[in-house]
Parts: C-alpha cells; sequence; structure tokens
C-alpha cells in the first residue's frame, strides 16, 4: 500500500533555490515521487511512496522552524500515482497573479469541515444567514464533483477568478460565502480577495475537499473529487477512481 502526502503551507523562503536541491535530494534518499512547489511565499507538495519513508520526510521537514507547524492530509493507494519527481523553484505557490493577497500576513477565517456539515444540515450559519458555497476550482476539476449546490465558475484557472465572479455578485451578495478548493491552498487567497473586494462573512473550508472527506465523509457532496495525480479523482473515502 502506498501512503499519498499533500500538504502546503505559507511562509517566507528566502533561499527558494537551496531548498529545493535539499527537498530534492530527500526525496531521492527515500524513493519518493510527486511534486514539490517552493516559492518566496512557501510550499506546496504532492508526494507518494512507503509509508514509513512519507513519515520520515514529514519529520524530518518538520526539523526546520518554518515548517514546523505544518499540516498534512494522507490516502493510499494501489501505487505510486506518479511517474516522477519533480521539485521547482515558482513566483508564486499557487498562481493568482493579484499583488497585495498575502496570505503570510494573515488569513481569512477558516471553517472546520465539521462546522461546515452542521451548517449544511441546518441551511443556514450559526447565525441564521443564508449560506453560498463557492468552487474556486476550474471546469475540468468540477465535472469530476463538487458541494451540492456550490456557485461553479466557467474557468480554466485559478487567476481567471477574480473577472469571473463578477457575473455572480448577486448570488453571493449578503450571503454567508464558504470558499473551497481541492487541498486549500487556492481558498487561502480565493477568501483574501473576495474580502477586499467587499464581500462579507467570508469563510475558506479548512483543509479543502480532501479535509473534508477525511474528516466527515461526503455529506453534502457529490461525485468526487479530482485530484493532481494519476488516480484521476478520489471518492468520499479517500478511495481512488480506478
Amino acid at each position: 500500500m502506498i501512503t499519498n502526502l499533500a500538504a502546503y503551507h505559507f511562509v517566507p523562503i528566502s533561499d527558494a533555490d537551496a531548498l529545493v536541491e535539499i527537498l530534492r535530494e530527500r526525496c531521492r534518499q527515500r524513493e519518493l515521487k510527486g511534486s514539490i512547489l517552493v516559492a518566496p511565499e512557501g510550499i506546496n507538495i504532492f508526494l507518494a511512496g512507503a509509508a514509513d519513508a512519507i513519515h520520515a520526510w514529514v519529520e524530518q521537514l518538520r526539523q526546520d522552524a518554518r515548517f514546523a507547524a505544518i499540516q498534512v492530509k494522507l490516502s493510499h493507494s494501489q501505487r505510486v500515482p506518479f511517474k516522477r519527481l519533480l521539485v521547482k523553484k515558482k513566483p508564486e505557490i499557487i498562481r493568482f497573479r493579484q499583488p497585495g493577497i498575502d496570505p503570510i500576513q494573515g488569513r481569512a477565517p477558516a471553517l472546520a469541515p465539521v462546522t461546515l456539515a452542521r451548517w449544511l444540515a441546518a441551511g443556514h450559519d450559526d447565525e441564521g444567514r443564508q449560506l453560498r458555497l463557492l468552487d474556486t476550482r476550474n471546469q475540468q476539476e468540477v465535472a469530476y464533483g463538487s458541494f451540492d449546490g456550490a456557485v461553479t465558475l466557467p474557468i480554466s484557472s485559478f487567476s481567471q477568478l477574480p473577472a469571473a465572479l463578477a457575473d455572480y455578485q448577486d448570488q453571493l451578495a449578503d450571503k454567508t460565502i464558504i470558499s473551497f478548493c481541492t487541498g486549500g491552498v487556492r481558498c487561502e487567497k480565493a477568501a483574501l480577495w473576495l474580502q477586499r473586494a467587499g464581500y462579507q462573512n467570508v469563510w475558506q473550508l479548512d483543509g479543502g475537499i480532501l479535509g473534508y472527506f477525511e474528516q466527515v465523509g461526503g455529506y453534502g457532496y457529490h461525485q468526487r473529487c479530482f485530484v493532481f495525480d494519476e488516480r484521476i479523482a478520489v471518492d468520499p473515502q479517500l478511495q481512488p477512481l480506478a
């Protein structure tokens, strides 16, 4: 059984080039495959390998004070869903192209999966406001599944989200907005942008869809969640499509 790791962490990184080389070598030593993006704003990780190798790799990463608090999501598959290892430096760990949107300086409020499930069951938040779930993923990902009744956008890349939302202002106005994505990294920026654009009562689903599946299961969600590897998509039990 293979262990799959998904994680991200926003933190200032001044030695991105050196960190790329260090992490690449650690992955090679433990025969891990997948991808790691390193940017001045943080790190984004998708890796797979033997369970002991994955856990040892995370433990070593956390020895660096910058990543001591990194949260990881684990799932399992019968085989490694990556063909190779790719560790690269990028301008952003998730490309948004919106100056001034900086999760390092402060996050939008995070909503626990169990709280979202309770709100979905009630049909409103704790103050009685109507909910609007906002899917920040692209059309290809949404096609595999999403939360029931979520606002989905006709976009092919995350950077198109601000322009696309212009047509959905009426649907979002005066509602409690819960933005969500696969693992949470996109909503770190999307939720901040929504706040800056003047929307009130904005939340981000903590841990994304994968975190929701892990803690709650599939309540309020239909079909599967697209993932960025050869598994293609996973169901609410985190089992692969094929």
